[in-house]
């Protein structure tokens, strides 16, 4: 089979290459999925580069030891283990697999594993895996967000904060979106109440309080993000652009844990962990349309390398999907920018009524 294989750490386009490999074994409790597409993730991008290296403790000290990336995957079965019931061959499930998706084929535990929505393709199905999740667990499950608080989501037209304004509003939260001039639109096309342009107006200073501020950006000291929390409101941390941004991320998690026993305001870092009950769920929300992935690009499989290093740039809205087979089941009803094969398209946006 075709798959995506780095061999050394280092840039995505001196050291990811397109090659033939074995189709993977399926242990008794996994699924052989037909990949159709494939999700970018932050996980990717670590285990790319290879740092802070700590990580490699469990990827491999000098150069990778699994070596075809992919975290998010959606396809159909292929064939199953003997232990697995739930689903049967030729069913159209959507995953967070541990690695391989960039590829044609992959292994799934079946745990992680749910059908996908029905009113979507294989490439937005691509992108709730992982950044959907993160975002239902922040807001449903460790913030616990009531209907009528106010929730503040930094980076709210990237990957999980796309998925976290509209999660936020399904859970009766008023929102408001932080983002750039170009991306104001799009924020409020998805559902945010309120739009906070960061090239404009610094939120942290506007007098404005709120219950819950989920910070996906990290360029904020905790200090200045703790200003516009009501007390005893809650920050969730939830990224750092520093140190190849895992690194950066560790370092501000651990400070939060620090000073949160000290302060009014909840500090609480989280790792998100992928399940599928809870895929299940963002299926139900989709297919019910109250959540719809938004896709900024989508690159061809031998085009990974250069979507790798446009998500690299950090300035991509919503997600970057690899289009693993050209053949899906219908057309993807893409929400936000880009275009199947890489080239962008004008922004395509719609008001929420």
């Amino acid at each position: 089979m075709k798959a995506i294989v780095h061999h050394a750490y280092g840039p995505p386009d001196e050291v990811l290459a397109l090659q033939d490999v074995d189709e993977p074994a399926v242990e008794r409790d996994e699924l052989l999925l037909r990949v159709h597409a494939a999700g970018v993730n932050p996980g990717d991008w670590y285990v790319l580069w290879g740092t802070p290296y700590v990580l490699r403790a469990a990827s491999g000290l000098v150069r990778p030891r699994h070596q075809v990336l992919g975290l998010a995957v959606a396809g159909t079965v292929e064939s199953v283990g003997r232990d697995v019931s739930r689903f049967r061959p030729g069913d159209e499930v959507y995953a967070e697999v541990p690695r391989g998706g960039f590829a044609e084929y992959a292994r799934v535990p079946v745990d992680a594993a749910a059908p996908t929505p029905a009113n979507v393709g294989f490439e937005q199905a691509a992108a709730v895996p992982v950044v959907g999740v993160t975002a239902l667990q922040a807001l449903r499950d460790v913030a616990q967000v009531q209907p009528g608080q106010q929730v503040l989501i930094t980076g709210a037209s990237g990957g999980v904060g796309t998925f976290a304004v509209q999660v936020a509003k399904t859970l009766g939260a008023e929102v408001t979106g932080v983002c750039s001039t170009a991306s104001a639109d799009l924020v409020e096309s998805i559902g945010a109440d309120h739009v906070v342009d960061y090239t404009r107006q610094d939120f942290t200073r506007g007098g404005q309080t709120y219950d819950l501020i989920l910070d996906n950006v990290g360029n904020r000291s905790l200090s200045e993000l703790r200003r516009a929390l009501v007390p005893g409101g809650m920050l969730i941390p939830n990224s750092n652009r520093g140190g190849r941004w895992i690194g950066g991320y560790v370092r501000r998690a651990t400070h939060a844990l620090v000073v949160s026993p000290f302060v009014r305001q909840r500090l609480r870092p989280f790792s998100a962990s992928g399940k599928g009950e809870d895929l299940a769920t963002l299926t139900e929300l989709v297919e019910a349309g109250k959540v719809t992935p938004v896709i900024d690009r989508t690159y061809a499989l031998s085009r990974t390398a250069e979507a790798l290093g446009y998500y690299g740039q950090g300035h991509a809205r919503g997600k970057v999907v690899i289009a693993v087979r050209a053949a899906d089941r219908g057309a993807d009803k893409t929400w936000g920018t880009g275009d199947e094969r890489a080239a962008p398209l004008e922004p395509q946006t719609r008001r929420r009524t």
